[in-house]
């Protein structure tokens, strides 16, 4: 069973194996950063016993959801949780170090790269097999009209005057 010590060591590796990746230490806290941007959290070295089943904080975006229904993550304090950023205790049994390699990916694209996308990969070459494909023909003639919203339609109006319906 690794020890979160040890697993924040391996983690903190992982992360400046980055791109542009960069050990700081504001507030006392080993911190990767990335052209100067926080990219993870990883605590202070030797952490009092309040913080000392913290592992490590991130920013998500696709895997946000499921990593704050787990029972050992929660939204960071100081207002970051809102903008996606979330703090990993340790859990019960085993570290699950290969899905928090995963997160420090995730949260290294949402701070580094332009719309927290991955680089783009090199497109093969269209194989002269495979037929272009067509595009669409829409007429572009009349603009679609659009139906308003259920909230705001009124009652179907009737032919006959209010007052002779009592």
């Amino acid at each position: 069973m690794t020890t979160v010590k040890a697993a924040k060591a391996q983690l903190l590796r992982y992360a400046l194996a980055k791109d542009d990746a960069t050990l700081e230490h504001p507030w006392g806290e080993n911190v990767a950063k990335v052209k100067g941007k926080v990219f993870v959290f990883f605590g202070m070295e030797e952490p009092d016993a309040q913080y000392a089943d913290y592992v490590m904080g991130v920013k998500l975006t696709t895997a946000l959801l499921y990593a704050k229904s787990l029972p050992f993550v929660e939204a960071m304090g100081y207002g970051l949780g809102k903008s996606g950023w979330i703090s990993v205790k340790k859990p019960k049994g085993a570290l699950p170090t290969a899905m928090f390699e995963e997160w420090i990916d995730e949260s290294y694209y949402a701070v580094a790269k332009p719309h927290g996308k991955e680089p783009a990969k090199a497109k093969a070459e269209p194989s002269a097999t495979v037929a272009p494909k067509r595009k669409s023909t829409v007429s572009s003639a009349a603009p679609k009209a659009r139906a308003r919203p259920a909230a705001r339609r009124g009652r179907a109006r009737s032919s006959t005057s209010r007052s002779s319906d009592r």
